[in-house]
């Protein structure tokens, strides 16, 4: 399928699912945006599990969602699966197109099924598990691209590259960024993705990524113009060290990225459901529900362009949604 995400795509998918949301379309280099994505990563690599997650998917786009994480390793390839589904069912069936959703997904990881040959015998394979050399992370992608359907992918993650740390040096491990960063600049410019980040669980929050020296590798291979525009790592009630100044006047991650121009997305806003019941009474008000208290919490956070939320079913949709729903002027509902 040609095309991807644009501002203009973007736009009118907003206005057509109602602006009449509050505050609910941000702006990510230049793409409107729903504040709320929804996620793939957890379930049962089985039949069901498929077709509930191309069925929440597609609930998703209709009721006003147009940002979709997955990853190739995410169910071992199934979840990228479940989405084309979901995307062929939303353009062919709800009258959606192409250039209306982001989709991104990641890389990184060895995924049963997809290995390259000789991956595992490569120097730069780690802990038989890890790899960000330029010719993986490019197999990678086409490999994503196939499985989703797509020509393009919008935002293509580096996921947990803090993982290469645990085996090698700092020095080794910038060199080992810069040809990534090389190849998805690459890629960018052949079209296989638009932009590319880096996804992580620990790296920024704990101080082992640097925002500031990620940005800095890209702009030195090809300058301010450079892609490296997105980062997502966990912010929820539990996880909320990206949103504090690591030192007495320095900014946070999340600030720090804002600075850049990079954006951030929020991941595991539930923390795996964990968060979807018997919350503190110190979060937001309006939301009715825990998990739309949490989610709330992820998406209001200072600097959040967008909370990521697991949903394998159209009524966890419906719900972690219904909060934002307002009525239109014509009599209707904001998602249908």
């Amino acid at each position: 399928m040609a095309g991807y995400a644009s501002a203009a795509g973007c736009a009118r998918f907003a206005a057509r699912h109602g602006m009449e949301y509050t505050d609910f379309y941000r702006t990510a280099q230049r793409l409107l945006i729903s504040s709320i994505g929804i996620g793939t990563y957890r379930g049962a690599m089985d039949d069901d599990t498929d077709i509930a997650y191309a069925e929440s998917v597609h609930a998703a786009l209709r009721a006003g969602v147009n940002l979709i994480d997955t990853a190739l390793t995410y169910r071992d390839q199934r979840s990228e699966l479940s989405v084309a589904v979901a995307i062929r069912s939303f353009l062919d069936e709800s009258g959606g197109s192409r250039d209306e959703i982001v989709v991104c997904s990641k890389g990184g990881y060895l995924v049963p099924g997809a290995v390259p040959a000789r991956t595992l015998d490569s120097v730069e394979t780690v802990g038989a598990r890890h790899c960000i050399a330029p010719a993986f992370l490019l197999d990678q992608i086409d490999r994503s691209r196939d499985n989703l359907g797509l020509e393009t992918i919008d935002v293509y993650y580096l996921h947990n590259p803090e993982t290469q740390l645990a085996y090698v040096d700092s020095v080794e491990f910038e060199r080992r960024i810069r040809a990534a960063f090389e190849a998805l600049e690459g890629a960018v410019a052949a079209g296989s993705i638009r932009c590319y980040g880096a996804a992580t669980w620990d790296g920024f929050r704990n101080g082992v990524l640097s925002v500031r020296s990620l940005a800095r590798i890209a702009g030195e291979i090809v300058g301010q113009d450079h892609h490296f525009r997105f980062i997502q790592l966990p912010v929820n009630y539990g996880m909320r060290e990206a949103l504090a100044p690591p030192a007495q006047g320095a900014p946070s991650v999340v600030a720090l990225a804002g600075e850049l121009g990079i954006t951030v997305i929020a991941s595991a806003s539930l923390l795996q459901g964990r968060l979807a019941r018997s919350l503190p009474g110190d979060g937001p008000t309006g939301p009715t529900t825990d998990a739309q208290r949490a989610i709330e919490f992820a998406r209001s956070a200072p600097g959040i362009t967008a909370a990521l939320v697991g949903m394998r079913s159209p009524a966890h949709v419906a719900e972690n949604l219904a909060g934002y729903l307002r009525p239109r002027s014509d009599g209707g509902r904001a998602c249908e």
